[in-house]
Order: structure tokens, then C-alpha cells, then sequence
């Protein structure tokens, strides 16, 4: 699998960590520890590509630390 970024962000109003995969548009997890939200974004990753492929979708290209987020 692709090595794509993920974001982590910490929503106050929910005492929650929330990570997004800017690369894989809609790809959204939480978790109420910054591990507990990396790990559901991970599956959240693995089934997200694993439909893209199966549908014959292209994967997006990971972003580098040069590229811009669209």
C-alpha cells in the first residue's frame, strides 16, 4: 500500500483525535488518544485503497513533504 500522510488534529468541543488522509478524499477516523486514531485511520486506509482497487479506481499519489494539498 501507498505510504499517503495523515493529519492529526485534536476537536475540542469532542475531546477527540481526528486523523484525515488528505490524499484519499473523505478518508476520516477518530479516536479519543492520538494512537487510538492512528490505528482506526490505518484500517480506515487499508479498506478505502482496497475498494479503489477493486472498483478499478486509480490511486492518488502519496503527497511528498514538497507537494501541496489540494
Amino acid at each position: 500500500m501507498p505510504k499517503y500522510s495523515i493529519v492529526l488534529q485534536y476537536d475540542e468541543a469532542d475531546d477527540i483525535y481526528v486523523a484525515i488522509v488528505p490524499e484519499l478524499k473523505g478518508c476520516m477516523a477518530h479516536g479519543k488518544t492520538q494512537a487510538d486514531a492512528v490505528r482506526e485511520i490505518n484500517i480506515a486506509m487499508e479498506l478505502m485503497v482496497e475498494s479503489m482497487l477493486e472498483d478499478g479506481e486509480e490511486l492518488p499519489r502519496p503527497l511528498t513533504q514538497n507537494s501541496k494539498i489540494a
